[in-house]
C-alpha cells in the first residue's frame, strides 16, 4: 500500500472509531465510563488492515472520543489501551490474503485483543483511584464491551471480505 493510502486510511479509520464511540453511549456510573461500539470498529480495522492502523487509529480514535465526550482524564489511558488492542488484534489476525470465511485466528485475535483492554482499563482504574478493589465493577461491563465489539464486527467483516473491495485498497 502507498504512503497516500495508508495515511487516508489511517485517517479514515481514526475519525471510524472516534464516532463509532461518541454516537451510541452507554454511561456505566460504576465505572464513570461507557458501553460504545468504538471496540466493533477497531477490530474491523485490525483485522482488515493489520496492527499498524490498528494500533494507530484505535488509540488516536478512541482517545479523541473520550476527549470530546467529557472523559478527558481517560484520553491517555486510553490511548495506550486501545492503540494496543489494535496492535494485538492486528498481529494476530491480519489478513494478507482475500479469505473469505471466518477463521480461527480472528476469534483468538478477538479474544485476545478484548481481554487486553479488560485488563488495561483495571489497571488504568487502579491507578486513577489508588485501590485494587473499586475499579473491580469495571470488568463485566469492558466484558460485555468486548464480546458485543466482537458479535457486530464478524459480520461486517465477512460482508467486506466478500464484497473484494479490499482488493483495491490493498493494491
Amino acid at each position: 500500500m502507498n504512503k497516500t493510502k495508508e495515511l487516508s486510511l489511517n485517517g479514515i479509520s481514526i475519525a471510524l472509531i472516534a464516532v463509532a464511540t461518541m454516537v451510541i453511549k452507554v454511561p456505566v456510573p460504576a465505572t464513570e465510563g461507557y458501553i460504545h461500539l468504538g471496540d466493533s470498529m477497531i477490530y474491523i480495522v485490525s483485522i482488515l488492515f493489520g496492527w499498524k492502523t490498528g494500533l494507530i487509529a484505535g488509540g488516536l480514535g478512541s482517545a479523541l472520543a473520550d476527549l470530546f465526550s467529557g472523559y478527558a482524564h481517560w484520553a491517555f489511558p486510553t490511548l495506550i489501551i486501545k492503540g494496543l488492542e489494535g496492535l494485538i488484534i492486528g498481529k494476530i489476525a491480519y489478513k494478507t490474503t482475500q479469505n473469505t470465511s471466518l477463521r480461527i485466528k480472528d476469534i483468538i485475535a478477538a479474544l485476545t485483543g478484548g481481554g487486553w483492554m479488560v485488563l488495561g482499563y483495571y489497571l488504568a482504574g487502579v491507578i486513577l483511584t489508588h485501590s485494587f478493589a473499586v475499579p473491580l465493577s469495571s470488568i463485566p461491563w469492558n466484558i460485555i464491551q468486548a464480546v458485543g465489539g466482537a458479535i457486530i464486527a464478524f459480520p461486517i467483516i465477512f460482508a467486506i471480505i466478500k464484497s473484494n473491495i479490499l482488493k483495491f485498497l490493498h493494491n
